[in-house]
């Protein structure tokens, strides 16, 4: 099983909101992470907006291209785009890149 782990960065302004449509996740959005292969997925967000993914996931490159076939990816990608700083004309799940693991105690 791969970990995986990466950083966005929220605007501030956002913070609030950002907050509330994570705690009403789409059903269909939840299935679909589900049936692409993300597991123990978790997202912590600091007060400055500082935001830390978390996954699992037997291959992050499949499950990512998998999420990128679903037309509900394409909606969520789309509503979530302005909460985030530097994303530089990317969607949110384009500019998950994974910090690279330095220790783990099993």
């Amino acid at each position: 099983m791969q970990r995986v782990c990466f950083l966005l960065k929220v605007r501030r302004d956002r913070i609030a909101e950002y907050r509330a449509r994570h705690a009403a996740v789409w059903p269909d959005m939840c299935a679909a992470l589900t049936a692409t292969g993300w597991h123990n997925y978790s997202l912590f967000l600091r007060d400055d907006g500082l935001l830390v993914g978390y996954l699992e996931t037997e291959d992050f490159e499949a499950a990512k291209a998998g999420m990128e076939a679903t037309e509900v990816n394409a909606r969520w990608q789309a509503e979530m785009a302005p909460f985030f700083e530097a994303l530089d004309g990317a969607r949110p799940d384009e500019a998950m890149k994974p910090l690279t693991e330095v220790f783990h105690l099993p």
